[in-house]
C-alpha cells in the first residue's frame, strides 16, 4: 500500500524500489511500433506536404543555418503573398524545431523527423512510467500501465498517425516538468515547463499555469520565485511573441490565426464535438483527471480549442490533443497517491481501468493499421508514385500535389500543385499530381487541367491515377 506523509514524500513497505526495467521496455517497444509505422505510412504516400512537407522544408533550411521558409505552406498563403516561400516563424512559432536541423544535416532526409517523433513520444512514455514508479511504489506494475496508457491514448495515437508537428517536444518536455512537480523539485520543474516557449505559441498559457501551480505548492522563497518568475514571464512572452515577433516575420505584418477565435463559430457551438474530446481525456484517467491541480494545465489548451472558430480544433482525431496526454498521466499518478479511488475498484485496477480505455480505443486509432496485412503490401497506386517520383530530377522545382510533396522536399524545390502556382515566379519545370489527392479542394486536378491545357507541357507518365509532366523547353 502507499502511505503519504506530504505530497511530494513517498514511503515503500517492503522490496526494493522498482527498476527502469518496466517502463524502459514499454517505451522501447512503442519506439520500435511507432517508428515502424511512421516509416512505412510514408513510403505508402499516405504523409503529406500539409504537414510533413512543410516541416521537411523547415528542418531543410535550419540544417543550412537559414530561418525557416516552405514554398510549400504559399497555398494558403495571406492575400497577396508572391513570394517563393513563406517564412515559417510568421505563422506558428516554433524554434525548437531547428534542433532537428543538425541531425537532418548529417542524414538529409524528410524521415528523421518522423523517427525524432517516436523517439519524443517514447521519452515521455518513458518519464511517465518513472513517474508512476516512483510516487505510487505500492501498486505493482505502475510504471509500465501508466506508460502504456501514456503512449496508447489517443491523444499521442493522433500525432503518431499524422505526419510530424512540433508539439511532439512539448511532451518529454511536460513529462520532465510534471515528474519534478510531484518529486517536490520545483524550481526544476519551472525550468523544464519554460521550456514550452519554444515549441508554440499557444503553450505559453500553459506555461503560465505552470508557474502559479509553482507558486501555490512552494515552502521556500527560491522555490516561489521561480514560480513567478515562469507564470509572469510565460505571460509576457507569450504577448511578446503573439504581438511583435510572429507579425514581424508574417508578410501581413499579423497574427494568421487570430480571426480563429470569435469567427462564425464560438465556445458555445459544437458541444456534441467537443464533450467527446472531454470524455476521451477523462476515460484516460478513469475519471481522476479532476482530482489533482495538475488538471489545471489542461484548461489553456482545451480554451483555445473550444473558442477556435474551426471545427477540426474540437474533436479528439487530430494531434491537437497530444500535450494534454502526458499532463493527464501525471494528474493520475498524482490523484491515486492522494488517496483518490473509483468506486468498488481496489489496489492496482485504480490503473487497469485507464490501460483498458485507451485500448477499448485503440483499433479506431490511426496507428491501428500497422495490424492490417494489406499496410505491409504495396498497391499500384504506391508503385506508380514512387515510379514518378524518382523520374523527377534533383535540384529543379517542382510543384507536387499534397501526397507527393514531402517525398520531394530532401532533394528540389516544391511547391504545392494548385490552380495558379505553377507560373508564380520563379516558374516550376516539373508537375506531379496524385487525382485522389483531396487537399487543398480541387488543388490536384485544378493544376493538372492548367498545365494539360497549354502547349507548355508535355505529359511524361500516366499510371494509376499518378500523372508526371515536365515543361517543354
Amino acid at each position: 500500500m502507499i502511505e503519504i506523509t506530504a505530497p511530494e514524500t513517498l514511503v515503500r513497505r517492503g522490496g526494493p524500489v522498482p527498476s527502469r526495467t518496466g517502463p524502459a521496455l514499454v517505451s522501447a517497444v512503442l519506439l520500435v511500433l511507432h517508428t515502424a509505422f511512421a516509416l512505412r505510412n510514408h513510403a505508402r504516400f499516405r504523409t503529406t506536404g500539409y504537414d510533413l512537407g512543410i516541416f521537411g522544408q523547415a528542418v531543410r533550411e535550419w540544417a543550412a543555418g537559414r530561418l525557416p521558409t516552405s514554398a510549400i505552406r504559399t497555398a494558403s498563403a495571406p492575400p497577396g503573398f508572391e513570394g517563393e516561400a513563406l517564412p515559417l516563424l510568421g505563422d506558428h512559432f516554433h524554434p525548437v524545431v531547428a534542433l532537428l536541423g543538425p541531425v537532418y544535416r548529417l542524414v538529409p532526409q524528410v524521415e528523421v523527423l518522423l523517427v525524432a517523433q517516436a523517439v519524443l513520444v517514447s521519452a515521455a512514455v518513458y518519464v511517465t512510467g518513472r513517474t508512476a514508479q516512483r510516487h505510487l511504489p505500492g501498486l505493482w506494475g505502475a510504471g509500465p500501465v501508466v506508460g502504456a496508457v501514456c503512449g496508447l491514448a489517443w491523444g499521442t495515437q493522433a500525432l503518431v498517425g499524422f505526419d510530424f508537428h512540433e508539439v511532439a517536444f512539448a511532451l518529454p518536455l511536460l513529462a520532465l516538468a510534471c515528474r519534478a512537480y510531484l518529486d517536490g523539485r520545483l524550481r526544476a520543474a519551472a525550468g523544464w515547463a519554460a521550456g514550452l516557449l519554444l515549441v508554440k505559441e499557444d503553450l505559453g498559457a500553459t506555461a503560465a499555469v505552470f508557474g502559479l501551480l509553482v507558486v501555490h505548492k512552494a515552502r521556500e522563497g527560491r522555490d516561489r520565485r521561480a514560480g513567478w518568475l515562469l507564470a509572469v514571464g510565460a505571460s509576457l512572452a507569450a504577448v511578446l511573441v503573439l504581438k511583435v515577433v510572429v507579425p514581424a516575420f508574417a508578410p501581413d505584418g499579423r497574427y494568421l490565426y487570430a480571426g480563429q477565435v470569435g469567427g462564425g463559430y464560438g465556445f458555445l457551438d459544437g458541444w456534441p464535438v467537443k464533450a467527446l474530446t472531454l470524455l476521451a481525456l477523462l476515460a484516460v484517467t478513469g475519471g481522476l483527471v479532476v482530482r489533482s491541480p495538475l488538471a489545471w494545465l489542461l484548461l489553456p489548451t482545451l480554451g483555445w480549442r473550444f473558442a477556435s472558430s474551426v471545427p477540426a480544433h474540437w474533436g479528439p482525431g487530430l494531434h491537437y490533443s497530444a500535450v494534454l496526454v502526458p499532463v493527464a498521466c501525471a494528474a493520475l499518478v498524482d490523484a491515486v497517491r492522494r488517496g483518490a479511488r473509483l468506486p468498488g475498484i481496489r489496489g492496482r485496477g485504480v490503473l487497469w481501468i485507464p490501460l483498458g480505455a485507451v485500448l477499448v480505443l485503440l483499433p479506431f486509432q490511426p496507428t491501428a493499421v500497422i495490424a492490417a496485412p494489406d499496410f505491409w503490401k504495396s498497391d499500384p497506386r504506391e508503385v506508380a508514385a514512387r515510379e514518378a517520383v524518382r523520374q523527377v530530377p534533383d535540384g529543379v522545382r517542382v510543384a507536387a500535389s499534397n501526397s507527393l510533396a514531402p517525398h520531394l522536399t530532401d532533394r528540389t524545390a516544391v511547391r504545392l500543385a494548385a490552380p495558379g502556382l505553377l507560373e508564380r515566379r520563379p516558374a516550376v519545370d516539373w508537375l506531379v499530381v496524385d487525382r485522389t489527392d483531396g487537399f487543398p479542394t480541387g488543388a490536384a486536378e485544378g493544376a493538372l487541367r492548367e498545365a494539360i491545357g497549354s502547349p507548355a507541357w508535355k505529359v511524361v507518365r500516366e499510371k494509376a491515377g499518378i500523372v508526371l509532366l515536365a515543361r517543354i523547353r
